[in-house]
């Protein structure tokens, strides 16, 4: 198949990327070899169409990010070669694992195989909408017949920053030396803390203490609330949830006369930024014996 694609090797690998989800799943429910499996539905010319249509348009596109909200499967049953099944079939439910689905209250297939192996592949967050300046915007038009429209809607567009919700956990302490405490900060950021920081507070009988809290993301949060307990001596955490607001965010390596220096910037909400990695200013400025000011000044 692939000799026969006049098509660019990137595209090619997503192609055969996507075939493989499906087969892997196919060969999951059947319990047989991939090499056994024969594609049905899949395998007609419209799905091959839609693989390598929806693949070749990434390949011009190129974009940063790809985000979808969370699939809508439908419900009820449907016939295919295998007889009459539930929706979803058992291969687009394999493929689908691991994302974010919901039932809805349309009867019928709403999401295919070919439909979750190409979210699969290109979709890296299952989302609402991202705060973004709308560029072009395309509709694709089912041909069966549902309550709702049945079309899928595609946006194109640049990211104002990120807006999304991230967890707090906070721990108080009184009775943890500076050492015990700084070493259990270094832990929570090997544990996955996006910010980790520490507050100073009066706790009960006049005695000073330490509020350590804890931001991360709510996938990390019960290995976060263990290594809480683990590393500190507190009894008790409390938790809240934030939603925040956060730039765009890069990183770029460019020529200097120092040598390679790493450039991170951030833009989104009408601002733009850049600055230069602290480590590689740092050890520029240790072997040129400069101070971290002039080493930067002498980069602009």
């Amino acid at each position: 198949m692939r000799d026969h694609l006049a098509l660019s090797e990137e595209v090619k690998d997503d192609v055969l990327a996507v075939f493989n989800q499906i087969a892997m799943a196919e060969s999951h429910v059947h319990g047989i070899p991939v090499t056994d499996i024969h594609f049905h539905e899949v395998g007609t010319i419209d799905a091959i169409s839609d693989v390598v249509a929806v693949s070749l348009l990434f390949s011009m596109i190129k974009p940063d990010e790809v985000i979808a909200s969370p699939v809508a499967t439908g419900y009820g049953h449907v016939e295919t070669m295998h007889g009459v099944l539930p929706v979803p079939t058992p291969a687009t439910l394999e493929i689908l694992s691991g994302i974010p689905i919901y039932q809805g209250d349309v009867e019928g297939e709403l999401c295919t195989p070919t439909g979750a192996a190409l979210l699969k592949h290109f979709v890296k967050k299952f989302t609402q909408m991202p705060l973004m300046s709308v560029g072009k915007i395309g509709y694709g038009m089912g041909t069966k017949d549902f309550p709702k429209a049945n079309l899928l809607r595609a946006i194109l567009g640049e990211r104002e920053g990120e807006s999304d919700e991230v967890s707090g956990l906070f721990a108080n302490v009184d009775d943890m030396t500076g050492e015990e405490i700084g070493f259990a900060l270094e832990m929570l950021f090997e544990e996955g803390a996006l910010d980790v920081y520490t507050t100073g507070i009066g706790m009960k009988k006049s005695r000073p203490g330490v509020m350590i809290s804890v931001i991360c993301e709510e996938k990390d949060e019960e290995k976060l609330v263990r290594a809480l307990f683990k590393y500190t001596s507190t009894l008790g955490i409390r938790k809240s949830v934030f939603s925040r607001h956060t730039l765009h965010r890069s990183e770029d390596v460019v020529d200097t006369k120092y040598g390679k220096v790493r450039i991170k910037r951030s833009s989104g909400y009408g601002v733009e930024r850049r600055k230069t990695g602290y480590d590689d200013v740092a050890a520029i400025a240790r072997r040129e014996n400069l101070s971290i000011c002039e080493v930067r000044n002498n980069l602009e």
